[in-house]
């Protein structure tokens, strides 16, 4: 009887272990930058202030940004020292920060418009190149890179004209950790009003 258990159980395990483990696909990447820069040209047509722009621009990055890991490398080695309410409340203000800097820069493209384009895999994501086209200005890359570290699509770092967010984002909060003296609350509060 203890046999025919154990065999069962032995099946059944090694029908799990040999299914499928769900990856990201090129056709992934592609649709959440499709999805991404549908919201992102709907919020540029929509005509709204700054502010509510900013505010538009807030829930697309909390959608479709894996913020848990771009907040954690923004902050870098001064994460390590940081408190769990510190990363918490560095990750919120991030975010508000993000929002204001980069819907600063996605509100030039009013009048213009994003296109995605190609697709390719960088070792475990992919890269998903768009091009933006503003009014009286040559088109220019945006480039989002895409993974499933965080158990959905989601992208993890953005090139705008070659630009990478996450190393300048790493290089903007460090000074504020150096101007406010090495301090954490400083910094945070800070980037709350920074853009």
């Amino acid at each position: 009887m203890d046999r025919r258990y154990f065999l069962i159980g032995l099946t059944t395990a090694f029908t799990f272990c040999a299914a499928p483990i769900l990856a990201i696909t090129k056709a992934g990447a592609k649709k959440l930058v499709d999805s991404l820069v549908k919201d992102i040209n709907k919020v540029i047509a929509s005509g709204k202030s700054q502010k509510a722009m900013y505010s538009d621009f807030e829930k697309i990055f909390e959608r479709y940004s894996d913020k848990s890991y771009i907040s954690a490398y923004a902050m870098g080695v001064d994460g390590r020292r940081a408190t769990s309410a510190q990363k918490r409340a560095f990750s919120k203000a991030f975010q508000g920060y993000i929002a204001r800097k980069y819907g600063a820069r996605f509100q030039e493209f009013i009048g213009g418009k994003l296109e995605v384009g190609s697709v390719k895999k960088v070792k475990s994501w992919y890269e998903v190149s768009t091009t933006a086209y503003l009014r009286n200005e040559a088109p220019f890359d945006v480039t989002f890179q895409v993974s499933d570290r965080a158990g959905k699509n989601l992208f993890f770092n953005m090139y705008i004209e070659g630009v990478n967010l996450l190393l300048t984002e790493r290089t903007e909060v460090g000074a504020l950790v150096d101007r406010n003296g090495g301090s954490i609350d400083g910094m945070i509060s800070d980037l709350k009003k920074a853009s």
